[in-house]
């Protein structure tokens, strides 16, 4: 696997096309929810691009402290369907939590999870601190992890 780490400007439009694509694949095909995927935040971003070969096989995107949160934040976790066995989305938190570490230099991160996924985002030390609330008619829970560096 080849992990890339890039700021909005810095990606090509065959990876933006990638990454645009998978996101619809699984949060709008697969979970059968009509939402706007682009919300304008990408721009802010940074996005984690996990390659096989030239397939996009897990993302993610990461902020700085204040732009969706007052810490940093997680978001658009998706490993693509066809590779999920290998349980890339672990490896791909532990890349997106590092490079908050290291580009934002905080170890506070603010998530939104599917309700769902409060499991696998426990592993990676995040802890549930809101109820349940439904995000484009899915159930979410709001995770923070915190760390001091």
């Amino acid at each position: 696997m080849n992990i890339k780490i890039k700021k909005f400007d810095d990606l090509t439009v065959s990876e933006l096309y990638k990454i645009l694509n998978l996101r619809n694949e699984v949060f709008v095909v697969e979970q059968n929810c009509a939402y706007l995927d682009t919300d304008g935040k990408d721009q802010l971003a940074h996005h984690i691009l996990m390659w096989h070969d030239e397939v996009l096989v897990a993302y993610a995107r990461i902020f700085a402290p204040g732009i969706k949160y007052p810490t940093s934040s997680i978001g658009r976790v998706v490993v693509h369907f066809a590779y999920r066995d290998l349980k890339l989305g672990h490896s791909l938190m532990e890349h997106a939590v590092k490079a908050v570490e290291n580009l934002y230099k905080t170890g506070n991160i603010t998530i939104s999870a599917q309700a769902h996924l409060q499991g696998f985002y426990n592993k990676h030390g995040f802890k549930t601190i809101s109820d349940e609330y439904l995000e484009d008619d899915i159930p979410h829970v709001e995770m923070m992890r915190t760390k001091e560096l």
